[in-house]
């Protein structure tokens, strides 16, 4: 069971090109951001559906493959785990997000 405590799987399509960050490390970073829509229908029988945004960010071997393969619209099945972090702003502000850490990535259609 441990291994399915920070677990998160989705399925979406790709919002903007993705980011390359190649670091001084050597190491390849990959952000991107993907759309998962969610459908149902309401009391009035009436069909909504809600999109929902999720920052991807891919490391190392990983990011080669969204370098290579991925772009704007593509489809994708996303594995990894959630991650948040924190950063102050130009205007000293506390930021945070939340992003899905990538460590499988299957490309569909």
């Amino acid at each position: 069971m441990s291994t399915i405590r920070n677990k998160v799987q989705l399925i979406g399509h790709v919002g903007q090109e993705p980011e390359i960050v190649n670091l001084e490390s050597g190491k390849k970073l990959a952000k991107f951001s993907i759309a998962t829509n969610e459908s149902y229908t309401n009391g009035g029988g009436e069909r909504k559906e809600n999109t929902h945004w999720h920052n991807i960010i891919a490391w190392g071997k990983t990011a080669e493959l969204v370098e290579k393969y991925v772009n704007k619209g593509k489809q994708l099945g996303i594995e990894g785990r959630l991650t948040n972090r924190s950063w102050d702003d130009k205007n000293g502000a506390k930021r945070y997000i939340t992003e899905v850490v990538c460590n499988e990535l299957l490309l569909l259609k």
